[in-house]
């Protein structure tokens, strides 16, 4: 459209200055160096001097305008601005996808720069699950790191895992034992107890600083470590056994004998509680009674190991575990 109208206006102009040409004869002697001299009407000279600026002005229009139209074939966003969104959006589950084959393979340290891309690109409502995975990423690779004596990218690596979820039990239980491998105990109970305090109470969690404060001869702090956490929880069975089995252990045999009835009214069938109540009638000397609690609670189950169930797909587990081996989710295992 611009060099139509171009043309259309030096057409105009070329009439309007053959007609002043006509009705103003005046002439204007123009040198040009040497021989070269000659006489043109006034009007003539103005046209070619405005033609001259109007054509140069017509050329780099063209080319801007070609330049421009290059651009645009050879630009893929700005070609086909609405195909971007369709071709970003397999990249996620594709990502998905090769993440997942590096971790069936164990190769955490590959699949961890995919899952943080994975994370960034989720959505609000799959940011908690897909942040678990992440933090399950860094937790393998500090173990392994561990495991190979580099204590300090292990201890970043757990630390990056409780960044991306707070509460990752199995994370801060290994933190723990790497701040105690350095004979940092008062660390290690830091980091147990922040743990202790999430939502869900964790008993590997609990059962770490009962071992800490039995070393360190803190009987009390053992009783109310389980007492404030019933408190936070009291309708927690496992809270109440935990508390049953400390007093049971500080040989406090009375506290621990009414402790597990309460929990044998609401729970008869757990084997746990007739294995310490006959474990208590044995110490006081009742055998026959102690033998019946034993019978009852072999009857029940062969295994004396609190249950855990997989908070993710139901599976259930004899004891508490890191990754469930069912769906393979990290940090799911609830008593």
């Amino acid at each position: 459209m611009s060099i139509r109208l171009g043309l259309v206006v030096g057409l105009l102009f070329a009439i309007v200055v053959t007609y002043l040409t006509s009705i103003n004869p005046s002439r204007v002697h123009v040198a040009l160096g040497g021989d070269w001299a000659f006489d043109i009407p006034l009007m003539a000279l103005i046209a070619v001097v405005f033609g001259a600026g109007a054509g140069l002005a017509l050329v780099l229009g063209i080319l801007r305008d070609v330049t421009r139209s290059d651009a645009r074939r050879t630009d893929p966003l700005e070609a086909e601005p609405r195909m971007a969104p369709a071709a970003a959006a397999p990249r996620t589950p594709a990502a998905q996808a090769d993440r997942d084959a590096l971790i069936e393979r164990r190769r955490f340290a590959e699949a961890l720069p995919i899952q943080a891309r994975v994370v960034q690109a989720a959505s609000r409502d799959e940011r908690a699950a897909e942040g678990a995975v992440l933090a399950g990423l860094h937790y393998e690779i500090g173990r392994e790191r561990l495991e190979k004596g580099d204590r300090a990218a292990a201890i970043s690596h757990l630390k990056d895992a409780l960044r991306a979820q707070p509460e990752f039990v199995p994370a801060a239980l290994l933190l723990g034992e790497a701040h105690l491998k350095a004979g940092e105990p008062r660390e290690a109970l830091r980091v147990w107890e922040r743990a202790a305090e999430g939502p869900q109470p964790a008993l590997p969690v609990l059962s770490r600083i009962e071992q800490l404060h039995r070393s360190e001869g803190r009987p009390t702090r053992m009783i109310s470590l389980y007492q404030d956490a019933l408190a936070r929880h009291p309708d927690n069975l496992a809270l109440a056994f935990g508390l049953g089995r400390v007093y049971f252990e500080l040989a406090m045999l009375d506290e621990a004998a009414e402790q597990f009835q309460k929990m044998e009214v609401r729970a008869p069938e757990l084997p746990l509680i007739h294995a310490y109540l006959g474990a208590i009638l044995e110490r006081r000397g009742q055998f026959r009674d102690a033998m019946e609690e034993y019978r009852r609670a072999l009857r029940q189950s062969d295994r004396i190991e609190w249950p855990h169930r997989c908070a993710a797909c139901g599976a259930a587990h004899s004891r508490w575990v890191d990754r469930c081996p069912a769906c393979r989710r990290w940090n799911t295992s609830r008593p």
